[in-house]
């Protein structure tokens, strides 16, 4: 007979996470984001004559795109909904994500271990599935307001280009703007944003960034057993499985590290510079936009709840002061040299390092004088 009438319950769980699978943990983030993205509206597709005017200005932003870096980009742009890019982003971020998911400690704790240790098993047997349920809060609460992909700088496994025609909408008459305002600057945006995160030597260097970023930010996210040992005790485990997206609300960020400094310094300087170019193409193609402007820097600034959340699960802050830095960093080297300058962050030694961010003459010093220049 058992020493305890669970430990049958127990053993049955552990036969059940078994047969799941190593891709349990995704699976589970792809349904709870699909169902977060889908909303009370069902997520409708993009009307037809919307899809239409914003592939009639894809080509024309393309070209702006090529003059300014000297190589073709192409001018193929998707018109999705939030589902489609909600899965756009779980399979970018995948890769940056799951190693760790295998390096991280999994050891209970002490407390949770004397409790009883079928539940410690379990416990660490749940944490997989547990962090699915994070990822997938945040990739479907990303794509509630998100544009594209070119919101977060991180490097992209293709250069296909998807843009949410129905957030685009809401903006522009959230702001009062011409609707072909918009289209151009979220075309350029997208087009400057994919050319530079699908360099192989860029996407190199972030990658080697979010080595100790990503690391640092799960260790924060993700005591993970320690919250259901927490809920465990607390009995609320029930409520959470229920309502999962609660998860979000843990999402932190970590203390400022020499890998945070880094991380933050290279994405805030990519994330000013995709902003910059896309208000010079849509200036070059319709005249100024003094409002749009001001409007995109306010959008970035509130309510920025699923894109904040899913910078913090690479340890890359979207607000704070090392990005009215990296405004500054890329308005001062357009003033001094033109944008084209910018070419060098399509090179693995282009990402300038948190110092060069307040010293842009040394980052602009050292790119030049670059073997690979």
């Amino acid at each position: 007979m058992s020493d305890s009438p669970f430990n049958d319950m127990f053993g049955d769980l552990f036969k059940l996470l078994a047969q799941q699978g190593p891709n349990a943990w995704f699976d589970t983030a792809t349904q709870l984001a699909l169902t977060i993205a889908r909303g009370t509206d069902g997520d409708p597709n993009p009307e037809p004559i919307e899809r239409q005017r914003l592939e009639e200005l894809a080509p024309l932003v393309a070209r702006r795109v090529d003059a300014l870096f000297g190589v073709s980009v192409g001018d193929g742009v998707t018109a999705v909904n939030r589902t489609a890019l909600t899965l756009a982003a779980l399979a970018q971020w995948r890769p940056l994500i799951e190693p760790t998911l295998s390096t991280a400690s999994v050891a209970p704790s002490e407390d949770l271990d004397q409790f009883n240790p079928m539940v410690a098993q379990l416990a660490a047997s749940v944490g997989p599935l547990f962090a699915g349920f994070q990822l997938g809060s945040v990739a479907g609460h990303f794509s509630e307001r998100a544009w594209s992909l070119a919101v977060l700088a991180l490097p992209r496994l293709n250069d296909q280009r998807l843009l949410v025609v129905n957030n685009l909408k809401s903006f522009a008459e959230a702001w009062s703007l011409d609707r072909d305002e918009v289209y151009v600057f979220a075309l350029a945006q997208e087009f400057v944003a994919s050319l530079v995160l699908t360099r192989g030597g860029t996407g190199d260097a972030l990658r080697a960034l979010l080595l100790d970023s990503v690391h640092e930010a799960a260790a924060v996210q993700g005591d993970l057993l320690g919250r259901l040992q927490s809920m465990l005790g607390d009995g609320d485990l029930n409520s959470l499985m229920a309502d999962p997206d609660r998860l979000l609300d843990g999402i932190e960020l970590p203390e400022e590290t020499d890998a945070t400094r880094a991380i933050n310094a290279a994405t805030g300087a990519l994330l000013a510079f995709f902003e910059t170019a896309a208000h010079e193409i849509t200036n070059a193609m319709l005249g100024p936009r003094p409002q749009l402007v001001e409007a995109y820097r306010r959008h970035r600034r509130s309510d920025a709840r699923g894109e904040d959340a899913a910078a913090a699960l690479f340890g890359i802050a979207t607000q704070g002061p090392h990005h009215d830095d990296a405004h500054l960093f890329v308005d001062h080297l357009r003033d001094a040299h033109g944008l084209r300058v910018f070419d060098a962050l399509l090179r693995v030694d282009g990402l300038p390092s948190a110092s060069e961010l307040g010293d842009p003459d040394a980052w602009w010093r050292r790119v030049t004088s670059s073997p690979l220049a």
